[in-house]
């Protein structure tokens, strides 16, 4: 196993919200990180500003020229195979192999059952399931060869339990769930572990998006719109993305190494079982 100093952690969906969170909780734990997403000006922003306060490590520099060895950034699309083949290899060449792998890049739309469309399913689908498993198949290999690896998958409470009007995404993360508990179990004898994290409503943009979309439909306010989507949480309020990550970052840990095959929520109780 490479000593704390030289692990390279991929954070997908990694230039805002929990990604970023957890792209700055794994900095602090002295991993080189890779953050990759659709949106390079975004990724941009966040590496820079992330770099000001985690410099180059190793005196090893950054392939972009920035000097700021410790974060980098791909644009990768994970619906997309050969984008992620591409981004992922590009972080290889920078970083070396990935030994922690977030799977944490998706998309979550809001419609009654009978009116999500195919495209819906596809989408949600493509990007929460097959995004997964396509950085997983990537990144899997070279865990397997170095026998030790860390991957944690962000779903959400939506994976354990249901929700009215978001069937799509639901399915979606059940399904991640699935995945987390089949691989954890193909791997628990290769130095790997693979667990999936299960936020509740989270201060984002996707929740952001769910607010608007509550007080267009219903004619709510901003505070009335958040009170609802927090009434589910008994410690009434919106998970914090630092929350989130902080439980991913233990979860990487070789203090974890027990800890495999886990759907854990983040979600002050909401999901107790």
């Amino acid at each position: 196993m490479p000593s704390t100093e030289m692990k390279h952690a991929f954070v997908t969906g990694g230039g805002k919200g929990i990604g970023l969170a957890i792209a700055e909780a794994l900095l602090k734990e002295n991993y080189r990180v890779t953050i990759a997403g659709r949106n390079e000006d975004g990724l941009r922003t966040a590496a820079r500003r992330l770099s000001e306060s985690y410099p180059k490590r190793d005196g090893v520099e950054s392939a972009d020229g920035t000097g700021a060895a410790a974060i980098a950034y791909v644009v990768m699309d994970v619906a997309n195979v050969d984008s992620v083949m591409r981004g992922i290899d590009q972080a290889v060449t920078r970083f070396g192999h990935i030994a922690i792998l977030i799977n944490n890049a998706g998309q979550a739309s809001s419609a009654p059952f009978l009116k999500t469309d195919v495209q819906q399913w596809n989408d949600m689908l493509n990007v929460n399931l097959m995004g997964t498993v396509h950085c997983t198949r990537q990144v899997l290999p070279a865990m397997l060869a170095k026998g030790w690896g860390r991957i944690v998958n962000i779903a959400s409470t939506a994976g354990r339990i249901g929700y009215p009007y978001v069937s799509a995404y639901c399915a979606s993360k059940h399904a991640v769930v699935g995945l987390t508990r089949s691989l954890a179990l193909e791997v628990a004898d290769k130095g790997i572990t693979v667990n999936a994290v299960c936020p509740g409503y989270t201060e984002t943009d996707i929740v952001q998006d769910a607010v608007a979309n509550i007080m267009i439909k219903t004619g709510r306010t901003e505070v009335q719109a958040r009170a609802a989507l927090a009434e589910g949480n008994p410690m009434r309020r919106l998970v914090q993305p630092e929350e989130v990550a902080h439980t991913v970052a233990w979860l990487c840990q070789t203090s974890a190494s027990a800890m495999t095959g886990q759907a854990i929520a983040v979600a002050g109780g909401e999901v107790m079982q």
